[in-house]
């Protein structure tokens, strides 16, 4: 009797917990609010990309190199490496835009030149070379790190054809004929010895007949 009034309690005890909990449990719960999708996110940009207005140009000639896809309103810096068209020779040199054009090309140099990218991240900068070569450029942003290469070829000058036109044969130096106006003083003075040389056999006509005369009027 008394085991049996144990059991009931229990299970009397067992309901009362159990029935608050079911309650709990019946109740709707509050559903996760849903995540509203943000506004669309740029693409990123592509790769780096640098290109030239006329890839083989000439020694004094102006190219621009184009650049793309760098970091917008950021600084690009820009590698010169130039080496000898031929591939020989090596060494330091002076920067090639501070080079006379006829000096020795034989030998490899680096320079650097700094440009500015727009808001989109593109450039062009103007570059004239002073040295024959074959010059690597290549472009990295400070802020973006994007970096790209590409080659330019620079030929010498052309020197101006010599002309085949053989030089005038000079012919030696040949009396010209004598005109009237330059046999005039000659002309001249032969006829004043002329008339002297008549006067001189006159006087000397006349002087031997005096003396003839005189000498006939002594006898």
């Amino acid at each position: 009797m008394r085991l049996n009034r144990i059991i009931m309690a229990i299970t009397v005890g067992l309901a009362v917990v159990a029935v608050p909990a079911a309650a709990v449990a019946a109740q709707p719960q509050p559903q996760p609010t849903p995540t509203l999708p943000g506004p669309p996110q740029p693409y990123p940009p592509g790769p780096a990309s640098l290109t030239l207005s006329d890839p083989s140009v000439s020694v004094g000639e102006t190219v621009d190199i184009i650049g793309r896809n760098f970091g917008p309103n950021e600084t690009v810096d820009m590698l010169m490496e130039r080496r000898p068209s031929d591939g020989g020779g090596a060494g330091g040199g002076a920067p090639s835009g501070d080079q006379d054009p006829g000096s020795d090309d034989r030998a490899s140099d680096t320079s650097t030149l700094t440009v500015r990218t727009d808001s989109g991240g593109q450039f062009v900068l103007p570059f004239t070379p002073r040295r024959a070569g074959v010059y690597t450029i290549t472009a990295t942003g400070r802020t973006s790190g994007f970096s790209a290469s590409t080659e330019l070829r620079v030929l010498r000058r052309p020197h101006p054809t010599p002309s085949h036109h053989k030089p005038p044969h000079h012919k030696p130096p040949h009396h010209l004929p004598v005109t009237g106006t330059s046999l005039e003083t000659p002309m001249k003075i032969g006829g004043g010895l002329v008339a002297a040389g008549a006067l001189l056999l006159l006087g000397t006509g006349l002087w031997r007949r005096r003396n003839r005369v005189g000498a006939g009027g002594t006898h």
